[in-house]
């Protein structure tokens, strides 16, 4: 089922019919994009959390400052990352997509992590939120064979950002150590899913290699 039109067959019969070339950007353009792009939507969606954290609990409580959270880096970050994704009508296929991916993350994280609440949770809670938006990812542009390198990549990227920004702000602390694990953690999850991107989007490229 090609539910967000980003299967190779669909790409590439927009782009036959829109004309013109194409350009992607290198693996290598797509990890720094993502990085510095989504390190930026972190980094907004963090300094929500070092400013106004409390004034969101009191008047959203737990619940809803999450989904907050969550809808904010769907917003600023699928904006950002669509520029990673091949083809015309990206922007509004790609948001629909994110959304899904970046939910099922959220939800695979907290589930794992409200379970047992310790370092291990955390551990969990990245292999989950990663498979489920690898499988997402992959799935949507129609190359599940690559879903073991899309998860991989999300899993270490996410971890390395998160730990690294876990212990920047245990060292830090306050509104500073706050927005540096913002940083990291943009930095981190954005490289991973430039990365993984571009390894899920093969299929997409090949089958435009063909008819060029």
């Amino acid at each position: 089922m090609n539910l967000f039109g980003l299967a190779p067959e669909s790409v590439t019969a927009r782009l036959r019919s829109v004309g013109g070339d194409w350009r992607a950007l290198n693996l290598e353009q797509s990890i720094l994009y993502g990085a510095i792009g989504f390190c930026l939507a972190s980094l907004l969606v963090f300094a929500t959390v070092a400013f106004g954290e409390r004034w969101m609990y009191r008047n959203l409580g737990l619940t809803g400052a999450y989904v907050c959270w969550t809808l904010l880096f769907i917003l600023a970050g699928g904006g950002v990352l669509s520029r990673l994704v091949i083809g015309p009508g990206r922007l509004a296929r790609f948001y629909a997509l994110f959304s899904v991916a970046f939910l099922a993350y959220a939800v695979g994280w907290i589930a794992a992590y409200f379970t047992m609440q310790n370092k291990t949770g955390e551990w969990l809670g990245s292999l989950a939120g990663a498979a489920l938006m690898g499988l997402i990812l992959a799935w949507a542009f129609g190359a599940l064979r690559f879903s073991l390198k899309v998860i991989t990549v999300l899993f270490v990227a996410n971890s390395v950002g998160y730990f690294l920004g876990d212990f920047l702000n245990n060292t830090l602390r306050g509104k500073m150590g706050m927005l540096a694990w913002g940083i990291a953690f943009g930095l981190g999850l954005g490289a991973g899913l430039g990365a993984a991107l571009y390894f899920a989007q093969a299929p997409v490229r090949v089958r435009i290699e063909s008819f060029r």
